[in-house]
C-alpha cells in the first residue's frame, strides 16, 4: 500500500505539472497557430478533458459505494490532478480567445448571444466559467483563504462536467460523453442511496444497552 500512495502521489505531481505546461503553451497554439488544431486534434483534446473529469466524477461515489475498498479511497486524492488537468485544456481555448481577440473578448461574456441555447453556446460557455473558477481555487492557499466556502465552490465540479458533456453530446454525438454522463449519474445516485441508508440505520438502530448486573 506504500508504495501505490507514493505512485499516486508521483502521478499527481506529474498530472499538476503537465496542467502548468498546458496552460503556458496551449493558449499561444490557439492564438497565433490556429491552424495547428485541426478538428481531429480539437476532438482529441476534448475528449481527454472529458475522460480526465470522468475520472474525477467517478471515483468519489465509487469510493463511497465500495468503503472497504481502500485502493479505490486511496484513487479519491488523485481527483485535484485529474480535475486541474481537465479544466488547464478547457481554460487554455478560453485564455487563446481573449489573446487572439484582445480583452474586448470578455465584454461579450454578459451579452444574451453569449449564453444562449443556440449551438449550445450555453453548455459550452457554463463549462468555461466553471472550469476557470475550479482552476483559479484549487490549490492550498485558496482553501485556506475561502474557508468552509471552497467546498461548496469545488460543487462547481457537477455543473463543469454536466455542461461540458452535455455540449459534447448535444454538438458532436460523442459516444464517450454519453457513457460519461450516464455511468457518473448512475454512480451518484447509488452512492447518494448507500449514504442515505447507512445514515438512517445509524440513527434507527441504537448500540443495544447492556443490561446491568446488582
Amino acid at each position: 500500500m506504500k508504495t501505490y500512495l507514493l505512485t499516486i502521489k508521483k502521478i499527481q505531481n506529474l498530472l499538476l505539472g503537465i496542467s502548468i505546461g498546458v496552460l503556458m503553451v496551449l493558449p499561444i497554439i490557439s492564438a497565433y497557430f490556429p491552424t495547428v488544431l485541426s478538428m481531429p486534434v480539437m476532438n482529441v483534446l476534448f475528449a481527454i478533458s472529458l475522460s480526465a473529469v470522468f475520472f474525477v466524477m467517478s471515483i468519489r461515489p465509487l469510493a463511497d459505494i465500495f468503503p472497504k475498498a481502500t485502493w479505490i479511497r486511496a484513487l479519491v486524492i488523485l481527483r485535484k490532478g485529474f480535475g486541474v488537468f481537465s479544466a488547464s485544456i478547457i481554460v487554455s481555448f478560453f485564455l487563446g480567445k481573449i489573446m487572439a481577440q484582445g480583452l474586448g473578448y470578455l465584454s461579450i461574456l454578459g451579452t444574451p448571444e453569449y449564453w444562449s441555447l443556440t449551438k449550445y453556446a450555453l453548455f459550452a460557455h457554463l463549462g468555461d466559467l466553471t472550469g476557470i473558477i475550479l482552476l483559479i481555487t484549487s490549490n492550498t492557499f485558496s482553501k485556506r483563504m475561502l474557508g468552509p466556502w471552497w467546498k461548496r465552490i469545488q460543487k462547481l465540479a457537477y455543473v463543469y462536467f454536466y455542461a461540458g458533456a452535455l455540449y459534447e453530446f448535444l454538438a458532436f454525438y460523442s459516444g464517450l460523453a454519453f457513457v460519461a454522463l450516464s455511468v457518473v449519474t448512475l454512480l451518484v445516485l447509488v452512492a447518494f442511496t448507500k449514504n442515505m441508508s447507512r445514515r438512517l440505520a445509524e440513527t434507527t438502530d441504537p448500540t443495544p444497552v447492556s443490561p446491568q448486573t446488582i
